[in-house]
């Protein structure tokens, strides 16, 4: 029986690092076979500021997913998140010498670097490059020319950068925890593989990852990738608001924003109260649930007003027919996509992690979306292609490519 290829994939985020080791199941879906979670240290708003801390609670997690699965992790997916990714779309064009022979693979790739050439600073570079249309002879968008005929090829690609400092960062963290790095993702990226459909994908979508310290976007146009963003805010600014004016310890507002957390206050809840934990000479106090909702209601509003913002200024606020998908641990927040919707005018839903099976009940949360995804992004067909110029293309994989990745994978048997 030919052996599944195993991926393990690790999210370093504000809260907490999660490993996730998965293959494929007899379905096609990803098949989780052991969790690893720990306490995140050493991270502000996505970006490492202590590789000591970081590392140390990659390691435990590492550890923990080990045990889990039973196996090695030698090698990894890693996410990546932070204010300092940025992307772009781009376009390129060759042409075709012999007209009598049909486009090849070799044509593809050229006129992918074609369009992948973009001008950017020496403290930034390029983590995608990502396939959005082909045009053969400026006809109507194609999947993938080849095989067709034609004296001109034209391809648009979805460009994604980020700070060399911040990728360095992350590598020496992940490999100083005894893990070389496969591939680096940008978060959103990931997020999109488990939980969009592919009529969201072509009807037009925006999925948003409202994590510990900083909320992702991936939008989607037509079927392909169209912006990728990262906003400075999330859930840690609520639990911040909460433990501020109640003047409570971070634990106690962190507590009570996931057990009695609510985007609006109702009437039901208003005047209800609850004890919390109190500075001072008061050990505890008790606090109303209708001024709780009222403090989270309003970062709330911030967070969507700075979505909506984001959405208008690259011209997809009116494109997306599907709306929002809403996922990550803040996601949670009972009555944020009812809040979303009117605010915003668009559908909105929340997303937990799809098409995979095991160990659901552990990581079946939209906490774990990213993790999961990470793991999908490595298990299905996009594997990067040959490096050219120093640049990776999210292009299909050839049998020869999948042969050659499958070899010296994440995990061995210890």
């Amino acid at each position: 029986m030919k052996r599944r290829q195993t991926i393990a994939a690790i999210d370093l985020g504000s809260t907490k690092v999660a490993v996730i080791v998965g293959d494929i199941d007899e379905q096609g879906d990803t098949r989780i076979l052991g969790v690893g979670v720990a306490p995140a240290s050493g991270l502000t708003r996505g970006v490492i500021d202590n590789i000591q801390s970081a590392r140390d609670s990659v390691a435990t997690a590492v550890e923990k997913a080990e045990q889990s699965c039973g196996m090695r992790i030698l090698s990894a997916m890693v996410g990546i998140s932070g204010g300092h990714l940025h992307s772009q779309n781009n376009r390129g064009i060759i042409a075709i010498p012999d007209r009598t022979r049909p486009i090849s693979e070799d044509d593809r790739a050229r006129v992918l670097e074609s369009a992948g050439q973009i001008s950017i600073p020496t403290n930034r570079q390029i983590l995608h490059v990502i396939p959005r249309g082909y045009w053969v002879e400026g006809t109507e968008p194609v999947s993938d020319p080849v095989g067709m005929y034609g004296g001109r090829l034209d391809a648009e690609t979805h460009i994604v950068t980020g700070a060399v400092s911040a990728v360095q960062n992350l590598t020496k963290c992940i490999e100083g925890a005894g893990v070389q790095v496969d591939e680096i993702v940008a978060e959103p990226i990931g997020a999109a593989e488990c939980v969009l459909t592919e009529q969201e994908r072509q009807q037009g979508v925006a999925v948003v990852d409202i994590g510990g310290s900083t909320t992702s976007m991936a939008v989607y146009d037509e079927g392909s990738i169209a912006h990728t963003a990262c906003l400075p805010i999330a859930g840690s600014h609520m639990t911040h608001d909460l433990a501020r004016v109640l003047r409570c310890p971070w634990e106690s507002a962190e507590t009570l924003k996931c057990q009695h957390g609510r985007a609006f206050s109702t009437s039901e809840i208003e005047h209800e109260t609850v004890e919390v934990d109190a500075f001072g000479t008061q050990q505890r106090k008790s606090v109303k649930l209708g001024y709780v909702s009222e403090i989270l209601q309003a970062r709330v509003e911030e967070i969507l007003e700075m979505i909506a913002l984001e959405l208008k200024r690259v011209g997809y606020a009116d494109r997306i027919a599907a709306g929002l998908v809403l996922t990550g641990g803040a996601s949670q927040i009972t009555g944020l996509a009812e809040v979303a919707e009117s605010r915003l005018g668009m559908p909105v839903r929340q997303a937990r992690p799809a098409s995979h099976s095991g160990m659901s009940d552990l990581i079946g949360s939209p906490s774990y979306a990213t993790s999961i995804g990470l793991v999908s992004h490595g298990l299905n067909d996009r594997t990067p292609a040959p490096e050219a110029n120093g640049m990776h293309f999210d292009v299909p994989a050839s049998g020869l490519f999948k042969r050659l990745a499958s070899i010296g994978r994440s995990l061995m048997p210890q």
